[in-house]
């Protein structure tokens, strides 16, 4: 054969082996990317993709999203996601967002079952599969769309991580829409309560048990519907019985440790004995579908009397960040709190049930109480700032918080609770631990009680079971 001719078949079949690998290279992240799998029998056949929609899902990622892993993944959500499409809250036009760190996976799942609109938020965006958050807002994650344009939001696991979240998934779902909650809690009715009560504007349709998407894990699957109108359905906060329709309260109060019916003849050992008994809230629930976390010490003393000694140390948090708010009216230990600015808020004044300017008698053992007339006096007498407290409570948390408070106001509580009572700022409250102070026997003389308080024990054993009749998760504290 002529050298010429044999050099031009030579090329000419190479050519041709160079066509046939990148066909076959093409083929193959073809099935990557698409699936490589039969069409769903449980997506409607009105979900059947045409090939103009095949077009348009078509979504070029990474190379890293070529894995085996990254396949796995889009198919473990692919099957939950089928399910949603039957149940009928998607459309082959929905406008779909999905949230968290699986929500890439999410969105190509639902692309490829037919919802070509499907985009995820991401920490790194991959337009137009995938776009960035809008920023920060008060360290809250902002979504980068419009009011009410979502026609369903997938938040898969991310309420988990950030349940501030709900407020702006909530935002962007259309009146009609839906939000689809995947959970490891929402297993007992606090924690449910808890996240309904971070969605004010949605009603909840269905809750049900799922194969987590890692296939080794079983996940609750919560669906809510946007209430026509956007109007909220928020629990009213000044409602004076917390158990109103909250019977779950009732339920963890039969949970707590009882009280303690007769009047301790050696206080001092009984109720620092009662601490090891007290059933804490986060031992009984999940809290973790709450907006903020935060402790207020009313009658804080020095920050290592409770704030740091106790609560710092021993408190369950369930691995959340508490905002501390120390209430202290001595001047004596102001500047021990300002040193502690950023980590503790100092409220400088006495707890009250007005703001007013009241006569405190300070002690100089750290103690301060009302100076009351006729009672025994045993230090300095001085005016200082009060604050309403109940008020001070209304206006700085929503039940979408998680607030815990320790009380010792020798004596003052006998005025405290029942003006946080007759407002509803009580409701507020999660887990209270109250000092109760009565005319108790004394340590150093048997038989003898203390002149200081007027109050008597039964006084306060009817105090606690008020608050607890209430629906308030109190304990009798040392």
């Amino acid at each position: 054969m002529d050298p010429a001719r044999r050099g031009a078949l030579t090329r000419a079949v190479l050519l041709g082996v160079v066509a046939l690998g990148l066909w076959l290279l093409f083929v193959e992240f073809a099935v990557l990317v698409g699936g490589g799998r039969a069409p769903n029998p449980d997506v409607p056949t009105t979900m059947a993709r045409t090939s103009s929609q095949a077009q348009q899902a078509t979504v070029f990622p990474p190379a890293a999203w070529r894995s085996r892993e990254w396949r796995r993944a889009v198919d473990a959500h692919a099957a939950v996601l089928a399910g949603l499409l039957k149940d009928g809250l998607l459309a082959a036009s929905s406008r779909a967002v999905c949230l968290g760190v699986d929500g890439v996976h999410a969105a190509v799942a639902l692309r490829e079952l037919g919802v070509v609109g499907a985009v995820a938020v991401a920490t790194k965006p991959f337009p137009p599969l995938a776009v960035a958050a809008a920023g920060n807002d008060d360290h809250r994650t902002l979504l980068p769309f419009p009011d009410s344009t979502a026609d369903l939001v997938f938040a898969g696991r991310a309420l988990d991580a950030a349940a501030d979240l709900a407020a702006e998934a909530a935002r962007i779902t259309r009146p009609g829409g839906h939000l689809v909650v995947l959970t490891s809690g929402a297993r007992d009715a606090y924690s449910l309560r808890s996240l309904q009560a971070l969605l004010p504007s949605l009603g909840l349709l269905w809750s049900r048990e799922i194969d987590g998407t890692d296939g080794s894990t079983i996940l609750r699957e919560l669906v809510f519907r946007k209430h026509a109108n956007n109007i909220p359905t928020t629990t009213n906060p000044a409602r004076k019985n917390c158990s109103t329709g909250d019977d779950h309260k009732l339920r963890l109060v039969g949970l707590a440790e009882p009280l303690i019916q007769d009047e301790p003849a050696k206080p001092w050992l009984t109720l620092k004995r009662n601490v090891r008994n007290v059933k804490y809230l986060p031992s009984l629930v999940d809290i973790g579908f709450k907006r903020r976390y935060a402790y207020v010490d009313v009658g804080a003393r020095s920050y290592g009397s409770s704030i740091g000694s106790w609560f710092r140390k021993r408190y369950p948090k369930q691995n959340r960040t508490f905002e501390v708010f120390a209430v202290e009216a001595d001047p004596a230990f102001h500047d021990e709190y300002a040193a502690k600015k950023g980590r503790v808020t100092l409220l400088p004044y006495a707890a009250w049930v007005r703001n007013d300017t009241l006569a405190f008698e300070i002690n100089g053992m750290g103690r301060i109480r009302p100076a009351e007339e006729g009672a025994s006096k045993s230090g300095e007498v001085r005016r200082v700032p009060a604050f309403d407290l109940a008020e001070w409570m209304t206006r700085t948390f929503s039940e979408q918080d998680y607030v815990v408070v320790k009380m010792d106001v020798e004596g003052a509580e006998f005025d405290l609770v029942p003006r946080m009572l007759d407002t509803g700022a009580i409701c507020l409250v999660d887990e209270l631990f109250l000092e109760c102070h009565y005319n108790r026997w004394q340590r150093c003389c048997p038989g003898v009680r203390s002149p200081k308080y007027r109050n008597t024990y039964d006084e306060c054993l009817q105090l606690f079971t008020q608050l607890r009749n209430r629906g308030v998760l109190v304990h009798q504290w040392w």
